[in-house]
């Protein structure tokens, strides 16, 4: 009677050692959090953020996208530091001039 009970009680042990949860994301640079659960369907982190408070944005993440709070919060940290317009595109060699430059003045003629 006594070996059963052993043995289950072993088996329990060791079910509820291999069952605990584990943070995959835990010590990942947000970056890598981004490239691995929010790439796929996001081309950049840019504009993500929106302006959206920090506070409300790590909820957001935490409740839909992110394992633990302390990785929602590096997410929404990392959101909020790359959310800013676009860079501007260089100017390619040979390229037209931009149509929102002025032109200059036509000289007037009198007669």
């Amino acid at each position: 009677m006594i070996a059963p009970l052993t043995t289950l009680a072993a088996a329990a042990a060791l079910t509820a050692t291999v069952a605990s949860a584990q943070n995959l994301d835990a010590g990942k640079p947000p970056a890598k959090l981004f490239a691995d659960g929010c790439a796929t369907c996001h081309r950049s982190p840019r504009g993500l953020a929106k302006g959206r408070f920090s506070l409300t944005l790590g909820w957001f993440l935490r409740d839909h996208y992110a394992t633990s709070s302390d990785s929602a919060k590096a997410l929404a940290a990392y959101l909020e530091s790359v959310d800013g317009p676009p860079p501007r595109a260089a100017a390619k060699p040979g390229a037209k001039p931009s149509r929102s430059a002025p032109r200059p003045r036509k000289p007037v003629q009198s007669h």
